[in-house]
């Protein structure tokens, strides 16, 4: 057997052959006459073999080429083909939209090869997620199983977290994709240059025009995205899949990270799966959605997962749950999720930026602090779920936290450890007013929370966080709920809790220009004073 480098570095089970024959530029006919484009990766073994089906719109060349060579080593047909519209492939590149008929399409055709055995198996991240969850309902028995990775069945809620809409992800995705249409060399300038077209269509007001900046063209889809801001529209639920998964009976591995722009809809998924009476495993580690160590540990747990449901010798661990627990830098198996062992424990925000357990004695709304979030100047995002990985993850939150449009709140050095393992939520009072219009009341504005680690140097590491949009009839006696992502980590003793709270976190969130305006019709941007009252609070899941 020749040297394996690249089973080794994703720490694959031993292959069993080395030989693998390429067929490319397959051609793929689709129910209304288009043809898509596929690779087959063949081992050199004498078997029935199982086939993993990888439709993915980012083309057919490495890393992933690599990683399909890899797969059929260990004794798998490999089928890796271009959706509709990229590559090579015909037709138009709509997301989301066909990828239901053309995964079925493509199964009818996989029935009609030869060397297709007749078990199913799907693979992938990201959108390459999204098109496994389009196909499973309807595969039948065929589907053995699925590794899931950093995905969700439904990509309308995530396009507006918290209310707001998810201009980072959503424009450089756009971005990502025009790029592959374009001259390499003009795309290869832009990422050496740090992608400045990109960060003048982030900053872009309004936002109806930021694609233009970007690309140089407008996106169709973009533009329909900011137009369709209800993600429960028949446009999204016609696009969305998350109604399917009741009827998913094919074992599911799904694999996420902590710091990933998909992960709460990803565990909503889990949860519907499991009220299905279905019982998916599940992987959480301290990655987002670019990370090196998501890729390595998700073909690894995939190739087991795979191995394990058409005959291999793997097995498939006790726990059904394994999350990553920060701080303690460790691995945590559990029954379920979210933990049926996390009890809530309330920390209140108290004057002079202080955070006890204590709930303050008053029973009227009290005001604690202040501040101004001006959207011609909006509150950055630091760290935290990013589409790219290098800006994305933990941060030094010192240099945000310095902004006056920042406030924080933060604990005494904790006297023991203090586990943190599940959904976080906070309840935010919040008395909002216009300065531009003598103080009067305003409706409009959000709410960012971030829950941060503070280290006995001072330095603050972002844990979780996450964003509510305000609604029109805002009651300051009524709190702002915040569902931050969930988390596991340990703040160990010595360090203390902090709790962030801003107007917003550009351009991860787009920003709220504060005069109730629908995206991209951002013609006027208006301060908003933000005034936070007791007993505002943040409740943790804390772990025995």
């Amino acid at each position: 057997m020749r040297l394996d480098p690249v089973g080794r570095l994703l720490k694959l089970p031993p292959a069993l052959t080395a030989r693998v024959r390429v067929t490319r530029t397959i051609p793929v006919r689709m129910r209304d006459g288009a043809i898509l484009r596929a690779d087959h990766y063949a081992p050199a073994l004498d078997a029935d073999l199982p086939t993993v089906l990888v439709r993915t719109p980012y083309g057919r060349g490495a890393p992933a080429s690599v990683l399909c060579r890899a797969v059929a080593q260990r004794g798998f047909n490999v089928l890796m083909q271009s959706c509709r519209g990229t590559g090579d492939s015909g037709g138009t590149f709509e997301p989301l939209l066909q990828e239901r008929e053309d995964g079925l399409d493509t199964l009818d055709w996989l029935r009609c090869q030869p060397w297709y055995d007749g078990r199913l198996l799907t693979y992938g991240p990201s959108y390459v997620g999204f098109v496994q969850w389009a196909l499973a309902a309807e595969a039948g028995d065929e589907l053995k199983a699925m590794a899931t990775i950093v995905t969700a069945s439904d990509f309308g809620p995530p396009t507006y977290a918290g209310g707001a809409f998810s201009l980072d992800s959503v424009l450089t995705w756009s971005a990502l994709l025009e790029a592959q249409r374009g001259p390499r060399l003009n795309n290869a300038v832009e990422l050496l240059r740090g992608q400045p077209r990109l960060q003048r269509g982030l900053a872009r007001v309004p936002m109806a025009e930021a694609d233009r900046v970007t690309v140089g063209n407008e996106i169709e889809f973009f533009q329909r995205w900011l137009a369709e801001a209800d993600p429960t529209s028949p446009y999204w639920t016609q696009r969305g899949h998350t109604h399917r998964l009741p009827k998913v009976t094919a074992p599911v591995l799904m694999i996420g990270g902590w710091y990933d722009i998909f992960l709460p809809w990803q565990l909503a998924d889990y949860m519907a799966l499991r009220a299905a009476g279905q019982q998916p495993y599940l992987t959480i580690g301290p990655w987002n959605h670019g990370s090196a160590g998501l890729f390595q540990q998700s073909a690894a747990e995939a190739v087991a997962w795979f191995r394990a449901h058409t005959g291999g010798p793997e097995t498939i661990r006790d726990h059904p749950v394994r999350v990553h627990v920060g701080g303690a830098n460790g691995w945590l198996e559990l029954p379920d999720w979210p933990p049926t062992k996390s009890h809530p424990q309330q920390w209140y925000l108290h004057p002079s930026n202080h955070l006890t357990q204590s709930e303050p004695s008053a029973n009227e709304p009290l005001p604690l602090d202040s501040f101004v979030y001006n959207p011609k100047d909006p509150t950055p995002a630091v760290g935290g779920p990013r589409l790219v990985g290098k800006i994305a993850g933990r941060r030094d939150n010192r240099p945000l936290e310095s902004r006056p449009d920042v406030l924080t709140f933060t604990s005494a050095p904790l006297t023991e450890p203090l586990d943190v393992v599940g959904p976080v939520h906070a309840d935010i009072y919040v008395r909002a007013t216009t300065p531009s219009r003598n103080g009067t009341p305003s409706p409009y504005f959000d709410v960012f929370v971030r829950l941060c680690e503070v280290d006995e140097q001072g330095r603050s590491w972002n844990v979780c966080d996450g964003l509510a949009r305000a609604d029109e009839n805002h009651d300051p006696s009524i709190p702002v709920r915040v569902e931050l992502w969930p988390t596991a980590h340990r703040f160990p003793p010595g360090h203390r809790i902090r709790v962030q709270i801003s107007g917003g976190a550009h351009p991860r969130f787009s920003r709220n220009p504060g005069t109730g305006a629908p995206f991209g019709h951002e013609l006027e941007l208006r301060p908003v004073r933000q005034e936070i009252l007791a007993p505002s609070s943040i409740t943790l899941p804390v772990a025995p």
